[in-house]
């Protein structure tokens, strides 16, 4: 007597379906970093007030910036600087020395796949934040809907796979995780100072301005702005593009030069 065999082939995943679990799994992991979530979710609503108590009307007399475009567009700053970039830098850090990137790699997520998840939780946070911010900007500042609301939402997009690159390039230059969060500073204190969160651009002089419309986030709050005031060209809109696209694609070529999957020993 003949027997049939029956055997059940195996599940087959996709990439979307992958990088969600391994998703669902970080923020599991985030949720238990309370240092990391206070800094992701207290730190950027805290910081535009400090920007309100500092920047008066006379400073920002003929650059054409009003205060409350100034703190909405610091607010969606900070989120994409503290929420997304600075958190994380640790938590890639940490994934790294813990032998978490290691084990996932022998398993069936690609080196993008595990990124992209890692970084996921943190970007939606982001994200929500932006919304939040940007929400409660408008009814306390009593500010007037966006005429370009295209240009704000694209420079916001483009601000989240900027600050999930840079995090990256930057944990793959950080030893341990106690050095993760000096090794952000620099990015942090240059984009807050120079890509116009806290000081517009028109402030610095002419041939500084240039300079300093190159940084990474500084079309991010171009675009975010232009896109509230309605006050941004095509050429600068397009310009601004062109520099975050650039950024992003040095941060991919970075990523796979510079990024460790082991701990640095």
């Amino acid at each position: 007597m003949s027997t049939t065999t029956l055997t059940t082939p195996a599940a087959r995943t996709t990439p979307a379906g992958r990088m969600t679990a391994l998703a669902r799994t970080e923020l599991t992991l985030l949720g238990r970093a309370k240092g990391t979530l206070v800094t992701a979710l207290i730190v950027p609503l805290i910081l535009p007030f400090s920007v309100q108590a500092t920047v008066k009307e006379s400073t920002l007399e003929g650059t054409g910036v009003k205060v409350g475009e100034l703190l909405l567009t610091a607010a969606v700053g900070f989120s994409l600087l503290f929420a997304v970039y600075s958190a994380l830098v640790t938590t890639f850090v940490v994934r790294r020395e813990e032998l978490v990137f290691k084990r996932l790699r022998t398993g069936e997520l690609r080196d993008q796949e595990i990124l992209a998840g890692a970084a996921l939780p943190a970007a939606l946070i982001g994200l929500l934040q932006c919304v939040v911010v940007t929400v409660g900007a408008t009814v306390l500042l009593d500010l007037a809907a966006p005429p370009a609301v295209y240009w704000a939402v694209l420079g916001v997009l483009l601000g989240l796979v900027i600050a999930v690159g840079l995090a990256a390039v930057t944990a793959g230059l950080s030893k341990t995780a106690e050095s993760a969060q000096v090794m952000a500073l620099p990015m942090v204190f240059v984009s807050m100072i120079g890509s116009g969160m806290t000081v517009p651009l028109e402030v610095f002089p002419d041939r500084l301005a240039s300079v300093l419309e190159l940084l990474p986030f500084s079309p991010v709050i171009t675009l975010v702005r232009g896109g509230w005031t309605g006050t941004l060209s095509t050429g600068d809109a397009l310009s601004a593009l062109a520099v975050a696209v650039a950024w992003i694609v040095v941060a991919v070529f970075a990523v796979r030069r510079w990024f460790r999957w082991e701990p640095r020993r």
